[in-house]
């Protein structure tokens, strides 16, 4: 027996005007989703996971006396891998129905839409809070990665800020220098990135709640894939900002320029605009490839716009990229993902 919903006869009359017509539907339900346009994807080692090495230790040297040895040394490197998911989904509109809309390619074509918006808004959020103990079927998003400031508790919770929200008000900002070796997305082997959809026309039957099949016209939605930040020091987040009358709206709110003006400095390396740090000792570093980018949602957005106003802070700053006006902190790009929430729980 099916599950599911189905496009009925109420769905199609509000979709016509009054000349029996399709009316224009206002999408009011699209947001802001950025993530997928920044990240570079690479084909996972496996069929639905990755693994990865990264350097754990390096030899020192010795300081040598005249006619005595010197020690051998090594380095040491550490293996890890990350999961990923499949996102999908059916589209099925009795064929009756549909022809009843007098404009068949149209009426799918606008329900294929919604589900586009959906899917997509799905796989950002998925990127930001995923989490397999709760979602087993999902992957880890950044959260999960980056979910405490105790650096006793996990290596990477230098890379979090504390802004000082302690209730589950709270947003975040981000920093990520997506790089095919440093933050990317991975997608199964021998598959595609990205959203695919396929028409699966009128081959596939639909069923009522009995079992009964009947024709439909059919469309299929996938998104497989998942997150690998290989080196966890190239993301970096300032968590805890209460957005609250008692946080950014109150009189003592939590200076944001200062905050970002940090997380700058935790990468290893970014730009001479940045930190001014634009190269390491790793001869395989990355530096040339990095593109860092910073994501927050309105709410935060907004008090940086208020706080740069009130205290004429100059490191917020509107710039043409390609033809495209940006905004920009210390030449990185700010966006805005309204998949970050204003509920998160604070980050202990």
């Amino acid at each position: 027996m099916a599950t599911g919903s189905w496009i009925t006869l109420a769905d199609l009359t509000s979709r016509m005007d009054g000349a029996d017509k399709q009316a224009y539907i206002a999408e009011m339900l699209s947001q802001s989703i950025v993530l997928m346009q920044d990240m570079p994807f690479k084909e996972g080692s496996e069929i639905f996971g990755h693994e990865f090495a990264f350097r754990t230790s390096i030899p020192q040297g010795s300081w040598r006396y005249l006619n005595s040895g010197t020690p051998y040394g090594k380095s040491t490197t550490g293996k890890s891998r990350i999961g990923m998911g499949s996102l999908t989904g059916y589209s099925q509109i009795d064929k009756l129905l549909a022809k009843a809309s007098g404009n068949v390619p149209m009426f799918r074509k606008n329900e294929d839409v919604a589900f586009i918006e959906g899917m997509g808004q799905t796989f950002e959020e998925t990127l930001w809070y995923g989490n397999t103990a709760t979602n087993p079927a999902s992957f880890l998003g950044f959260s999960t990665f980056y979910n405490t400031i105790t650096q006793t508790t996990a290596q990477n919770a230098v890379n979090v800020i504390d802004a000082g929200g302690s209730s589950n008000d709270n947003a975040s900002i981000w920093l990520v220098c997506w790089g095919d070796r440093t933050v990317f997305g991975v997608y199964p082997r021998d598959s595609k990135a990205g959203l695919v959809s396929e028409d699966l026309a009128d081959t596939r039957a639909a069923y009522d709640n009995l079992g009964n099949p009947f024709e439909a016209w059919t469309t299929y939605f996938e998104h497989n894939g998942g997150l690998c930040p290989q080196d966890w020091r190239q993301v970096a987040r300032i968590a805890n900002i209460d957005v609250t009358s008692a946080g950014l709206a109150g009189p003592n709110a939590y200076d944001l320029f200062l905050g970002m003006s940090s997380m700058v400095m935790l990468p290893p390396m970014l730009t001479k605009a940045s930190s001014g740090i634009t190269e390491t000792d790793a001869p395989g570093d990355p530096a040339p490839g990095i593109r860092p980018v910073m994501y927050t949602n309105r709410t935060v957005r907004f008090w940086m716009d208020a706080q740069g106003m009130r205290d004429r802070n100059v490191l917020l700053s509107l710039k043409d990229a390609a033809g495209v006006p940006q905004d920009m902190f210390r030449d990185i790009p700010v966006k805005i993902s309204d998949r970050l929430l204003t509920t998160e729980a604070a980050v202990v």
